[in-house]
């Protein structure tokens, strides 16, 4: 399942149609919304970021992956999937067909063969994660993005002092980001966030054409302030798993999906 703020992400990113452009719809009875915890300052639940998998092997692999990702090219692809055994880990068990091919089952499962998906983009993003992990107690295959290291526990009591739930947390990419006074990528720093947990906002801004998405968080000192969309990574996130063999890395399951 993904965390609360990944549906925020992409609820700005995928911005609606202008309304001329919309069919009319008929009128939906008001629903009370829960009300948003007030931002109110926090203690800072240090994070530990991931660290990259030292494998030159792996990283030629993820320059094939993002390459044929790029050029959406199935044919490219497919050679870099197993062609049996793949496994599509779901919240109700494996979704796989195992009667289907590895590659057909990583089209179903990232939803490459949508139109207006965003699947290929997806897979370009895992080609850039130099991260990996194994897969619970099968060492063997790796799955990224690689999760962080952090006290659970310190997360919890934060997220229950300031009445939020674990899910509305996420936690900078790398040191050092720079928070904005306002929605846009160019208003002025306000200071700079170290490596730990923030608070993500559900009311952040959509996006204007051609601008950057932006998120709405709380930093520790309980101020609002915003970030670039893609400097806060979130906890559970879906993975994309790999297995090296005599012929090397192959993408061999996939982790996640509604």
């Amino acid at each position: 399942m993904r965390p609360a703020f990944s549906l925020i992400v992409a609820a700005i990113v995928l911005a609606p149609l202008p309304l001329a452009a919309q069919a009319p719809r008929p009128a939906a009875p008001a629903q009370a919304q829960p009300a948003v915890p007030p931002a109110k300052p926090y203690k800072a639940v240090a994070v530990k970021l991931p660290a990259p998998l030292a494998d030159a092997t792996f990283e030629a692999f993820r320059k094939q992956l993002g390459e044929a990702a790029q050029k959406k090219d199935r044919t490219a692809l497919a050679k870099l999937v197993v062609a049996n055994g793949f496994f599509w880990e779901g919240e109700k068990g494996d979704r796989a067909d195992k009667k289907k091919s590895g590659i057909d089952n990583l089209v179903a499962a990232l939803g490459l063969a949508k139109k207006d998906g965003d699947g290929w983009d997806m897979l370009g993003g895992y080609s850039a994660d130099p991260t990996a992990m194994p897969m619970g107690e099968k060492k063997d295959i790796l799955c990224a993005p690689a999760d962080p290291a952090f006290d659970e526990k310190e997360l919890e009591d934060v997220a229950k002092a300031t009445q939020t739930d674990p899910g509305d947390w996420g936690y900078p990419v790398g040191d050092g980001i720079e928070v904005r006074s306002g929605p846009q990528a160019n208003t002025p720093v306000s200071e700079k966030l170290g490596l730990h947990f923030v608070r993500v906002m559900p009311d952040s801004p959509a996006p204007a054409p051609n601008q950057v998405p932006m998120l709405k968080i709380v930093t520790p000192s309980g101020k609002t302030g915003f970030v670039t969309a893609d400097a806060i990574a979130p906890l559970g996130n879906d993975q994309l798993c790999y297995v090296k063999d005599a012929g090397g890395w192959k993408i061999t399951g996939f982790i996640g999906g509604e």
